[in-house]
């Protein structure tokens, strides 16, 4: 075992070797720019994409055509839910989740500001959403439903197929932003009847800068506006320069994930709980942050309250954790999405989120959970 140990995993993943390897060739040899379809370096380089298309479509049961190629999530949610708002008829309602990524959140809120009226749906304590209060929120003039697939921080999966068909009894489209669950948990775009989904490259062991957006075109297509002008790339809906090297990479995780999920998902979650098991056997009054039944198999959000984070964060400086999502690790606010939950102050500032990820081990474990136990009985003592 090596220090400092890495468990920030849904922060950002290692480029897994087999993806770099994918990827090099696209330096070197296949350079080309993929518009160029007047030489064999533009077509090797399209032929490179259009396979990885392929590979991204198979793992969440797409067809090709549905997969638009962005540079992350981020971009993929932005164009989802204001390229919809664009296209939106007469519907101006929208219906999310307070605990949504900011990029999600803020894009209704811009959108508020712009005429949309926007509901956030409510949820239980543990995170699921109230699908009683969401049959009632989605009407007539509701154009779209965005809720994440799997939270940021505390993972916390979401009924996606039964919200699906609740949007699609009144016609509203649903989009998920599913950066944290593609790859670690089945997606299936048919059976969950999703409409629009985002994919973030660097969540599942691909570079950074790439990302994709799922839009139907199978049934009742979805019309969605383009948010950036240029040459017309990706179907229209998304111009600038493919990145192949970054597009390569992401299809050959999404086809590593498609092939290894199963077994992998199997040995974090029995990791993840070891390492529960273990914090709750030995401290009394931590806090285990949302669902345990309907989670990502390699999360674990746990708040210590009484405990000062920043204190107990520097003492595990040979493990790399985070207090909630990358986009909010230098907010000393406590965190919005277990505010949202209805949690005290206190437990809502004191979380650590453990991500576990492809090469973590069990050894790996065991010291994680030594040192943190360690570190909050000497913190309690000395406050004491």
């Amino acid at each position: 075992m090596k220090l400092p140990i890495y468990l920030d995993y849904h922060a950002t993943t290692p480029v897994d070797p087999r993806v770099l390897e994918a990827m090099l060739p696209c330096f070197t040899e296949t350079f080309g720019n993929p518009a160029s379809a007047n030489h064999k370096f533009g077509w090797a380089a399209a032929a490179a994409v259009e396979n990885a298309r392929k590979q991204v479509a198979r793992l969440i049961n797409a067809s090709v055509k549905e997969i638009v190629f962005t540079s992350c999530a981020s971009e993929s949610n932005n164009l989802a839910i204001k390229g919809a708002a664009l296209r939106r008829g007469n519907r101006d309602h929208i219906v999310t989740m307070a605990t949504e990524h900011k990029s999600v959140v803020y894009s209704a809120r811009r959108l508020e500001q712009e005429g949309f009226r926007v509901t956030y749906a409510r949820m239980h304590r543990d995170g699921l959403v109230d699908l009683d209060h969401l049959k009632q929120s989605i009407t007539e003039k509701t154009l779209l439903v965005s809720i994440m697939a799997a939270n940021n921080e505390i993972g916390v999966l979401q009924p996606l197929a039964e919200i699906g068909r609740l949007c699609h009894q009144h016609g509203a489209l649903l989009h998920t932003d599913a950066a944290q669950a593609t790859g670690k948990v089945p997606i299936d775009v048919e059976a969950m009847q999703i409409d629009l989904l985002s994919i973030a490259g660097h969540k599942m062991y691909a570079p950074k800068g790439v990302g994709a957006l799922y839009v139907r075109r199978r049934g009742t297509p979805v019309e969605i506006a383009p948010i950036t002008d240029g040459g017309g790339h990706e179907g229209g809906l998304r111009s600038g320069t493919l990145n192949t090297p970054g597009i390569v990479g992401l299809g050959k995780a999404c086809e590593i994930c498609g092939q290894e999920m199963p077994e992998e998902s199997r040995r974090l979650a029995a990791l993840r709980d070891r390492l529960k098991d273990g914090l709750l056997a030995a401290l009394d009054g931590i806090h285990i942050n949302g669902s345990l039944e309907h989670r990502l198999p390699n999360n674990l959000n746990v708040s210590f309250p009484g405990i000062d984070l920043a204190t107990l964060m520097g003492a595990l400086g040979d493990i790399a954790l985070s207090s909630g999502s990358a986009c909010s690790s230098g907010n000393p606010e406590p965190s919005y999405v277990l505010t949202a939950l209805g949690v005290s102050e206190e437990v809502a500032s004191t979380p650590l989120r453990f991500g576990l990820g492809r090469s973590t081990t069990e050894e790996e474990i065991d010291y994680c959970l030594a040192r943190v136990v360690e570190a909050v009985k000497q913190l309690r003592t000395m406050a004491a």
